[in-house]
């Protein structure tokens, strides 16, 4: 787990014992957290510290808070939030817990309860400029970009001199369109961190935004020609957002433009483009026999129909014929029936191929850990439901059993119209979901789908990450769909690339409500959908 516990590993872990009494408690705790690379070694010295040792009430929470990070890494979210809820009981006037608790309420999806984690860090320290950054990056996802913004400036008068506060604030100023102010805060970030490859490929972003290809080319150069690289997650990401904007223009393509986002977009749908199916003219793959089943559930008999998955994936089918896979497999609406009869005869034509994709767009949900595919006849009422009536992303994989690669894109992680419920009656579970679900989002029994782990060479491309809700488009295609059809057929790109160029551009597109991610790896071979 990357990045969820801040001020508590800031200032709890470095609270010291004052009693000789305490030394052996102190050193305990300090090889708990010692344990960061084994959640389960963590876990287990965390417990026989709580277990059998007497620690004061500050000591007891301090350790809760350790263990609860250990035990999200091993993916028990639950039993995470026991921790927190338990060390905020023992210790309810410490900011920072809030703060840490908020961090894993905003991994799982779930907005509202960790926007009132930092909003409680906040009220117990005025002066936590990384509540204030937090909070406002639930603004942004909830898709209040003048309450982020607002977050951020009191952020960076806290801290004026976080080059990272000031990247962000850069990419929000971005997004409305202000394109001056997101350049002045890009510079500054420059100055205070001139190892980083943030600021630059923030300054060529802005330019292309600007309609500037020539200047954008500039700072993504510059961005990728750092020297003494820092090595920070943020900052890596940053490189290899420039490496696939810099392959992107050397194609000679035009780049798509991205429309800037107003101040507050809360729906669930955006505004969406039309876009046009690129013509390209494609010999024979040199990397193979490339097949695709192109499946797009729109029309759900138990709940509101969807209006982008059938659109979708008539035009991903329609690109990736004239890329040149040789086999192009469209279907829409599939029962369960007709669901797992299309996956059987996939394997059959993906076990003679090199290349194996799977484009799914429709409902999906994640029920005890486990990714599900949404057949339009479902009916899902209580957990237990989910093993009947849907399809688990394992048979999917299953089914692209190629040669070479196999690629399963999912445009599925969006909120659940079924609403399980645990402990109701099943009627009355379904009378609630079919009563009560909203009509254009598709997705989870939270929040998104679960994270994935694959072998061999694959990629499981997921339009939000995992715990992230993805958005329908007010336009004929999802902003994930529309920039899959506008990346797909760029030619000399290579497939990881590509997928960060889709990734880059539904972040822009949403202003940061929504990242694509993408789980995996083909290995040390590079790929094409379109070579130069």
């Amino acid at each position: 787990m990357k990045g969820p516990i801040s001020v508590v590993t800031a200032v709890l872990l470095a609270v010291i014992l004052s009693t000789q009494a305490q030394a052996a408690s102190r050193n305990a705790i300090r090889d708990c957290q010692m344990d960061v690379g084994d959640p389960d070694r963590g876990v287990a010295a965390c417990t026989e510290i709580l277990d059998s040792m007497r620690l004061s009430r500050l000591d007891r929470a301090h350790v809760l808070t350790i263990r609860a990070v250990f035990y999200f890494s091993r993916g028990e979210s639950d039993a995470s939030l026991g921790d927190f809820d338990e060390a905020i009981r023992l210790e309810p006037d410490i900011s920072g817990i809030r703060n840490d608790r908020g961090n894993i309420f905003r991994r799982i999806g779930d907005l509202d309860a960790a926007l009132a984690d930092y909003s409680d860090a906040i009220r117990l320290d005025p002066r936590s400029d990384k509540a204030y950054a937090n909070r406002g990056q639930i603004w942004r996802l909830k898709g209040d970009l003048d309450r982020a913004l607002a977050d951020q400036n009191q952020q960076i008068r806290l801290n004026p001199n976080d080059p990272w506060a000031l990247e962000v604030r850069g990419d929000t100023y971005r997004y409305r369109g202000d394109f001056s102010r997101a350049m002045a805060d890009f510079d500054r970030s420059a100055a205070l961190s001139p190892y980083s490859s943030g600021p630059y490929t923030g300054r060529g972003m802005t330019y292309e935004k600007m309609g500037d290809p020539v200047r954008a080319r500039a700072e993504f150069e510059k961005a990728v020609a750092v020297p003494n690289p820092y090595h920070s997650q943020v900052d890596m990401e940053a490189l290899a957002a420039a490496q696939a904007r810099l392959a992107a223009i050397n194609s000679g393509v035009a780049q798509p433009v991205i429309p800037t986002v107003s101040g507050t977009v809360t729906s669930h749908s955006i505004p969406t483009p039309a876009v046009a199916i690129p013509k390209v003219a494609v010999t024979k793959s040199t990397q193979g026999r490339r097949v695709a089943l192109v499946i797009g559930n729109s029309a759900y008999e138990n709940v509101p129909a969807l209006a982008n998955p059938q659109k979708d994936a008539a035009a991903m089918a329609a690109v990736l014929r004239n890329i040149g896979f040789e086999v192009v497999t469209l279907a829409n609406n599939l029962t369960h029936e007709k669901m797992v009869a299309s996956l059987r005869d996939f394997a059959h034509e993906a076990e003679k191929s090199d290349w194996a994709m799977v484009y799914y767009a429709g409902h999906g949900m994640e029920v005890g850990g486990v990714n599900y595919l949404i057949p339009v006849d479902a009916r899902i009422a209580v957990d237990r439901d989910i093993q009947f009536e849907a399809v688990p992303l394992s048979q999917v994989l299953s089914a692209a059993n190629s040669r070479k690669i196999k690629l399963i894109v999912l445009d599925a992680c969006r909120d659940n119209p079924f609403t399980p419920r645990k402990s109701e009656a099943p009627e009355t579970a379904a009378a609630a979901s079919t009563a009560g679900a909203p009509i254009a989002t598709r997705s989870t029994s939270g929040r998104g789908l679960a994270e994935v782990k694959v072998q061999g060479a694959t990629l499981v491309v997921y339009a939000a990450r995992d715990g992230q809700v993805a958005l329908d488009g007010d336009g004929g295609n999802s902003p994930f769909a529309v920039a899959m059809i506008q990346r797909v057929a760029t030619p000399g790109v290579e497939i990881n690339k590509v997928f960060r160029l889709v990734r880059d551009d539904v972040v822009e597109a949403t202003a940061g409500r929504q990242e694509p991610y993408t789980y995996g790896s083909l290995g040390s071979e590079d790929f094409f959908f379109v070579p130069k």
